[in-house]
């Protein structure tokens, strides 16, 4: 990095590197420091994608923070400095601006289990978090959707509210307080965040405690109450969450920016949908996506003042159009765009000369390999293929809204009056696994869809939930569902097409023969007109004496093979074929008449570049909101979810074993695809998959995917149950409570007053029990030991006295005055752990104590124990 800038080494091994804007310097932040961030203060954050597909295709992100009581000047600072590392980083680097509390969802998605927003930040006051401090005393505001975030605010009831979660953390004991309005899922994800505090910061020695508003009085409640005191009035009601839903974002409006003379001029280009064409590489653009977010992209060809001036631009649009000054900006170059950018558009091409991969075309003209379909999950993602199509396949059709089972040779004949269910059964790896196709025809009335709805759940109940439900809609089958039917799959007009064949033909019938092998190929009916005929295609042509195979000029041999081989399903009659050009009398006579048609070469359809995005599904007022994660992977599929996978092609929803909603996917689906800003067909096939029957097609998005990932994953409910709420004795409690209120509150300085310095864990000789509290830290068990105090104590605190009882930071390097009650100053290192005796000495006590003393105290001079 060029060190005259300012600017930091950069570790291109490293996927996240975060700085903190101290003294208009970029301080490197630790790296278990991530996600908190001080609001006095401006942050730069880069992301750089480490994997080899992610660096293949994907860009840089680069990131700079503004806390909301940070100074101009740092604010300043940062964006130079964002500046400088861009023209380091190179033209695939796309930059955002972010402000405290309305952060990107690309953002938040770097960090699991959330952000914690943290008061101060002048350079004396800032510490960055360290494992094992105890000296702590503080109440975080978690508002736990899908993006976690926790603010540190006043230690007082007047901060509650009943529709959020509240963490009292008092250093060794953490409480957790939800409102009665929250959510499981959000109690669980703030679970999540409060363990990960107690396995950072303390080491995962801490205890925490649950308390649910509106039941029963429970020990941490006294605890909460010591510290805050009574509550005297109630609470806060919920603060009503102010989401974007997806009718305003579909919202956008594109602007062409350039100068003329002295003047910066921004014109309207267009509004949705909007098409790639209208950027060109020579200009600027700034993209408004509802006043929700704006994009300002740059052309290759663009001057650098231009791409110098990107961020004051778009902050410019910003307070021209009255909108929020937190209202998030991102600047994208032309060629390293976004995944969210592309998508505001109807389609979006890579360069010229990438490989295009097209199921109209040649591309799947090999004998698909089932092995490594299945061994491949990503190859089988790509392909929209769980197997060849050689499976076990059942159909019925809906009629009377019951389903009524169709014959096994009349199974590739639909009807576009009808709607069909079809369940094809197959094996992977041993398992047997389910896919039911709805299929729902053109002309199928609101009665027969609602039908097929209800008996595709009886289905799946008579299945025991294990079928995974794709939606289809006529004329938009995937490929799996034509590979079913081995290229023989026809789709006749109205209701009478499972007996054509072999009946006298009153009214000629025209047929579209689509396709170039047993996987892709579709056959539908259209009107028997002249002007239906296209120069690309193959037709069929049944008449009351003849069937005429009619093969357009642009056609080739694969597409004329495979009529041949249906003509024989549609039609007993004569066959005759004709070359476009050589039609006899009788053939037009058929259609009515000559008319004109498409007779130019249909060009192959442009390959789009569209990256799978995972949201988050949830209702606000009867309109859909979303919430994005960004480099997801499978551990952001939580159980109390319903996620939508957008692959482009196919929209997947994914329902977690304890969501609620589930009812509502499928209309969620169809609303996502209703408002998309890109004007998506609403024949996209819509996909249900349940957690834990996660086909191929599905997992194959997913960087790597573990099947045996949820056997063992608890639920809120059982965590809590297993322990977590549960501090101690009543006496404990007793000793804990004496011990706060031995504190003199008023000499604590601020807001977030640190709180008592030595807040002691709970032992009692008589009862002591293990709780496992979480993931396992350091190679061991988080685990705390919980009981009460010795009730005949004349103090009121708790004294750790025995063996391996303390943290090293409460003895290493104390002076005899700063160390607990009743430790021994002359043998500090008694009171450590096993563990922590043995990482710090490198031995046991057992062959510490058999050494020499003069031995024992050298290590312990040399170790900060003497």
């Amino acid at each position: 990095m060029n060190n005259n800038k300012g600017l930091p080494a950069i570790d291109s091994h490293r996927d996240l590197q975060i700085w903190i804007i101290e003294n208009l310097k970029m301080v490197p932040v630790p790296e278990k420091a991530y996600g908190n961030f001080f609001e006095k203060h401006c942050y730069i954050i880069l992301h750089v994608p480490q994997s080899k597909k992610a660096t293949q295709e994907a860009s840089s992100d680069l990131h700079y923070w503004i806390g909301k009581e940070a100074s101009t000047e740092a604010q300043g600072a940062a964006s130079t400095f964002v500046q400088h590392l861009k023209e380091e980083l190179g033209d695939r680097t796309v930059q955002h601006r972010e402000v405290q509390g309305h952060e990107s969802e690309c953002f938040h998605s770097y960090f699991h289990p959330g952000v914690i927003y943290r008061k101060g930040g002048l350079a004396s006051d800032v510490k960055h978090v360290e494992t094992n401090m105890y000296n702590i005393q503080r109440l975080l505001h978690i508002k736990a959707r899908k993006h976690v975030s926790a603010t540190e605010v006043e230690l007082s009831w007047n901060s509650f509210n009943k529709g959020d979660i509240f963490l009292l953390d008092l250093g060794m004991v953490m409480i957790q307080w939800n409102g009665s309005k929250t959510s499981i899922s959000e109690k669980y994800r703030g679970l999540v965040l409060t363990c990960s505090i107690r396995d950072r910061e303390r080491g995962g020695r801490a205890q925490i405690g649950i308390v649910d508003d509106g039941v029963e009085v429970t020990d941490p409640t006294h605890i909460m109450e010591a510290v805050l005191g009574c509550r005297v009035s109630s609470l806060h009601a919920a603060v009503p969450i102010k989401s974007i839903n997806q009718l305003q974002k579909a919202n956008v409006r594109l602007y062409h920016v350039y100068e003329k003379g002295k003047d910066l001029v921004i014109q309207e280009l267009a509004t949705r949908p909007l098409t790639q064409d209208l950027l060109q590489e020579e200009d600027c653009y700034i993209l408004d996506q509802g006043g929700f977010k704006i994009y300002l992209w740059q052309g290759r060809m663009s001057n650098v003042e231009e791409k110098k001036a990107a961020f004051s631009r778009a902050v410019g649009f910003i307070q021209a159009k009255g909108y929020p000054t937190y209202t998030n900006v991102e600047v994208v170059d032309d060629g390293a765009e976004s995944a969210a950018f592309k998508q505001l558009f109807r389609t979006w091409t890579r360069e010229l000369g990438r490989k295009k991969l097209d199921w109209t075309g040649k591309s799947i003209q090999v004998k698909l390999d089932v092995g490594k379909l299945h061994s491949q999950p990503e190859l089988a993602a790509q392909l929209r293929m769980v197997d060849d199509g050689s499976g076990k396949v059942e159909v019925w059709c809906i009629q009377d809204s019951r389903r009524q089972p169709v014959d096994s040779k009349h199974h590739g004949k639909l009807c576009s009056s009808n709607c069909y269910l079809v369940l094809y059964t197959y094996q992977k790896l041993g398992r047997i696994q389910y896919i039911l196709y709805l299929w729902q025809g053109h002309q199928a009335t609101a009665e027969e869809t609602k039908a097929l709805h209800s008996n595709a759940e009886e289905l799946d109940h008579l299945y025991q939930g294990a079928l995974v439900q794709e939606h289809v809609t006529m004329g938009s089958e995937p490929p799996h569902f034509l590979a079913i039917f081995q290229g023989q799959l026809v789709i006749f007009q109205g209701s009478t097409g499972h007996h054509v064949k072999g009946q006298p033909a009153c009214v000629p019938r025209l047929f579209h023969v689509q396709g170039t092998d047993g996987y892709n190929t579709r056959t539908m009916e259209v009107p028997a007109r002249a002007s239906s005929l296209n120069s690309s295609e193959v037709f069929l042509l049944v008449t009351a004496g003849v069937c005429y195979l009619w093969f357009g000029k642009g056609c080739n041999g694969d597409q004329r093979e495979m009529a041949r081989t249906v003509v024989t399903i549609i039609s007993g009659n004569d066959k005759e074929t004709v070359l476009e050009g050589q039609e006899p009398p009788h053939f037009w006579e058929a259609l009515g008449g000559r008319a004109p048609y498409p007779s130019s070469k249909r060009l192959p359809e442009e390959a789009t570049s569209f990256q799978p995005r995972l949201f988050e599904c949830s209702s606000q007022e009867g309109c859909l909101v979303l919430s994005e994660v960004v480099f997801f992977r499978q551990g952001d599929l939580d159980k109390y979810d319903i996620m939508l996978l957008d692959t482009w092609q196919e929209i997947f929803l994914w329902l977690g074993a304890a969501a609620s909603e589930r009812k509502d996917a499928v209309a969620w689906g169809q609303e996502y695809l209703r408002t998309h800003p890109a004007g998506r067909s609403p024949a996209t096939p819509i996909v249900l998959v349940k957690q834990g029957h996660e086909p191929p097609t599905f997992t194959g998005w997913f960087s790597t995917w573990d099947p045996y990932m949820w056997s063992n994953n608890q639920s809120y409910e059982e965590v809590v149950k297993s322990g977590v709420s549960h501090l101690g004795t009543e006496s404990a409690i007793s000793g804990i409570t004496a011990e706060i209120n031995n504190f003199q509150l008023s000499q604590w300085p601020g807001e977030s007053r640190a709180g008592p310095p030595d807040l002691p864990a709970i032992k009692d000789s008589q009862d002591i029990s293990e709780m496992e509290l979480g993931p396992r830290v350091g190679g061991r068990s988080a685990s705390t030991s919980i009981s009460n105090s010795n009730s005949n104590s004349s103090s009121s605190s708790v004294s750790l006295v025995d063996s391996g009882s303390l943290p090293p930071e409460r003895l290493r390097y104390q002076a005899v005055e700063d160390l607990p009650q009743g430790v021994d100053p002359t043998r500090k290192e008694f009171y450590l752990s096993d563990a922590d005796f043995q990482d710090i000495f490198g031995k046991s006590k057992k062959e510490f104590y058999g050494m020499a003393k003069w031995k024992q105290q050298q290590e312990k001079k040399k170790l900060g124990f003497f």
